[in-house]
């Protein structure tokens, strides 16, 4: 429970401080009053205050990575798993992370299971690292699903390290541009406006010059009213993609989207692939490893095609007839699992697909990052060389008159 600091006045009027430890403000003040004090003043303690700002704030992904790959090397020695918390709370170099594995080891101490334990901290541990650990229990070989988790996060953390990379310098130069193009509209194309005026009277105002003036005009006169209004899109849309709906128009977008699309889309499948197939090597029903696997997409669209999957399977057909009427999953795959489903070999023909892609993704995503640097220069060139074209063009069309 966290600390309270009180000012309180005392029966014979003398003002007094204090700390009391309690879970909410009410209590202090029946704790107060059973003490015949009148309080004055509650707040929380300087120590709970950095606790709750601690609590508040995210933990870095690769200390999350770390804490995974710890946690599993130690239930492999054969270190109980609430010694193995104490053991990574003590060493935690993240105060944030200290506090929710303080807190996770508590949950589990009173019988809960570290699954649902982990949920209860989103801002730490997300979706996939939730369904992953509890696949784990469910299946028996949490060790191995924790380093798994472990290592995902990590490649997760070098692709996005290598996309800032790779971005690093073209957003730069982006920025930049952006903002000699902004300068260029707001001051120097005015200055131009006569020149322009001239040609505009005799109907020989190129398009690209009357492109421009107009994006000048547009710039000048509403320029704050556009940025309030993208402001407030971004706002409103972000708290929209939090809602169910739209979480789940977001996650069909993320499938659909040109070339990132496929990318997305493999990595869920592979995912859920290897966790579905090692579930039922491990000797887990298939009805329950689709329930737990299903989550493990990180993905709403594909979740809802693997739950009618479930569903089919209940109604005594196979796995590969849904998910091919789902359309979500690749024809490929749909037909690897057909197959193994006759020859009864299913758990171990989910893994194999999921290396295989997880193989293919991770080539097709490197050449995606090498392909973003060059694409994004030359739509910079490309707005550059329109402005300067509207620009230029009146000028060169009188000096060729001339």
């Amino acid at each position: 429970m966290p600390d309270f600091q009180y000012v309180a006045k005392a029966m014979n009027g003398e003002q007094v401080t204090g700390l009391v430890s309690a879970g909410s403000e009410t209590e202090v003040v029946s704790t107060l009053s059973m003490r015949q004090l009148f309080p004055l003043k509650i707040e929380l303690a300087e120590s709970a205050k950095k606790q709750e700002r601690a609590r508040g704030r995210r933990v870095k992904a690769m200390d999350v990575a770390n804490f995974f790959s710890q946690l599993a090397d130690l239930l492999k020695s054969g270190v109980p798993l609430m010694r193995s918390l104490e053991l990574l709370e003590r060493q935690a170099r993240s105060q944030s992370l200290k506090l929710v594995v303080n807190e996770v080891r508590g949950e589990v101490s009173q019988g809960t299971r570290l699954a649902e334990a982990v949920r209860h901290h989103p801002r730490v541990f997300n979706e996939l690292a939730v369904s992953m650990v509890r696949a784990g229990e469910e299946g028996g070989f949490l060790e191995d699903v924790l380093k798994r988790i472990a290592t995902f996060t990590e490649h997760q953390e070098d692709m996005k390290d290598r996309v800032k990379g790779a971005l690093a310098y073209p957003i730069v130069l982006s920025m930049f541009g952006a903002g000699v193009v902004t300068a260029m509209m707001i001051w120097f194309v005015p200055k131009f406006e006569p020149i322009f005026q001239r040609f505009k009277d005799r109907g020989e105002l190129p398009l690209a010059t009357t492109v421009v003036v107009g994006i000048s005009h547009a710039i000048a006169d509403y320029g704050l009213y556009l940025l309030a209004v993208l402001a407030l899109t971004g706002y409103f849309a972000f708290r929209h993609f939090e809602t169910p709906e739209g979480r789940l128009q977001l996650d069909n977008f993320r499938l659909k989207a040109p070339m990132a699309g496929s990318i997305y889309r493999s990595l869920a499948i592979a995912r859920f692939c290897r966790i579905l197939g090692t579930l039922l090597k491990n000797g887990v029903p298939i009805l329950n490893s689709l329930r737990i696997a299903k989550d493990a997409t990180g993905n709403r669209v594909l979740s809802v095609a693997i739950g009618g999957a479930s569903e089919g399977i209940s109604a005594g057909k196979s796995l590969a007839q849904p998910l091919r009427a789902s359309k979500q999953f690749p024809e490929e795959i749909v037909e690897m699992i057909a197959v193994a489903e006759e020859a009864n070999n299913l758990e171990q023909v989910l893994v194999d697909v999921a290396d295989g892609m997880d193989r293919r993704t991770y080539r097709s995503l490197d050449l995606f990052v090498r392909f973003i640097e060059p694409v994004m220069l030359v739509i910079m060139a490309g707005v550059v060389l329109f402005v300067m074209l509207g620009l230029l063009l009146p000028v060169l069309q009188s000096s060729s008159v001339l």
